[in-house]
């Protein structure tokens, strides 16, 4: 589980939502910051009238006491300046060394969706570290998990995806799942020639295979769009666990194209990992 999580609060639902799938996914010691990003003393305006960046400041600082006491967490504060929220979630995470940002849905989401938004878009890209968003709707209904989906193919990301899933869902007794999504043919290459061409039937058999073999997973294999039937899996999800294959700055979570269109999809709660996360897979280390 995660032990030094920041939580991305506004003083509306979503930022509680945060602050509950965050209590989910925090180990028994661990460390909770609830952060506010405003632009203060960065807008132009205040150079003009100084003693407005005072007062945003204030305000953050009344609205941050606020939702700690809303929602009953013990949790350090941080009041934090920044031109966007991504950016300064961002930095405060870095200077907190957060193994995970948890963040809420867009308003426009139907209840028990994630639907994200530019600043929870901005939130996830680029993020030093993992990044979970909370389902619309979460804190008035924070039972523990029951099912825990991953999307696996087993390739490094996800079977990083899978060892945190099989964590989360073992502090709970939650049901495991995974689900395979086969998308077209492939073609098997030497060097850069392709050689020959794999069915999507073959294909199938393969993913078959290899979901049925995990251990403790109910696994199926489905053909479509990765993000779509991701999507629909996840309806029946509590929490849904997927690897990025973004590539970016080093440690840093850059969305690849299923993690970025399942912003669309997702029916429950998402985490995302990023490639960094592969080497906190082994034992001696939490996840991240």
């Amino acid at each position: 589980m995660f032990k030094n999580i920041l939580i991305g609060v506004d003083g509306s639902e979503h930022g509680r939502d945060a602050v509950a799938l965050a209590m989910r996914l925090a180990a028994a010691d661990a460390s909770l910051t609830l952060g506010h990003v405003h632009s203060g003393a960065l807008r132009p305006s205040t150079a003009i009238m100084p003693g407005l960046a005072r007062e945003e400041r204030a305000e953050a600082d009344e609205l941050l006491a606020a939702e700690r006491a809303a929602t009953g967490v013990d949790a350090a504060l941080a009041n934090i300046l920044a031109t966007t929220p991504g950016r300064g979630l961002h930095e405060q995470a870095e200077r907190q060394n957060a193994d995970l940002i948890v963040v809420g849905s867009c308003s426009r989401g139907l209840i028990g969706r994630t639907l994200i938004g530019n600043d929870t878009r901005s939130a996830l890209n680029g993020a030093p570290c993992a990044v979970a968003v909370a389902a619309r709707g979460y804190a008035e209904h924070p039972v523990p998990f029951a099912k825990v989906g991953v999307g696996y193919d087993g390739s490094p990301e996800s079977e990083a995806a899978l060892a945190a899933a099989r964590e989360i869902a073992g502090t709970t007794h939650a049901t495991l799942h995974a689900l395979d999504v086969v998308s077209i043919p492939a073609y098997i290459y030497n060097g850069f020639t392709p050689v020959a061409a794999l069915t999507i039937g073959e294909l199938l058999d393969e993913a078959i295979a290899r979901v049925t073999e995990l251990d403790g997973v109910e696994g199926r294999a489905v053909q479509g769009i990765a993000s779509e039937e991701l999507g629909v899996f996840s309806a029946d999800m509590d929490l849904l666990v997927v690897g990025s294959r973004g590539y970016g700055p080093l440690k840093r979570l850059v969305l690849g194209s299923t993690s970025a269109a399942l912003q669309r999809h997702a029916r429950c709660s998402l985490l995302v990992l990023p490639r960094a996360a592969i080497r906190a897979a082994q034992p001696e280390h939490a996840v991240s």
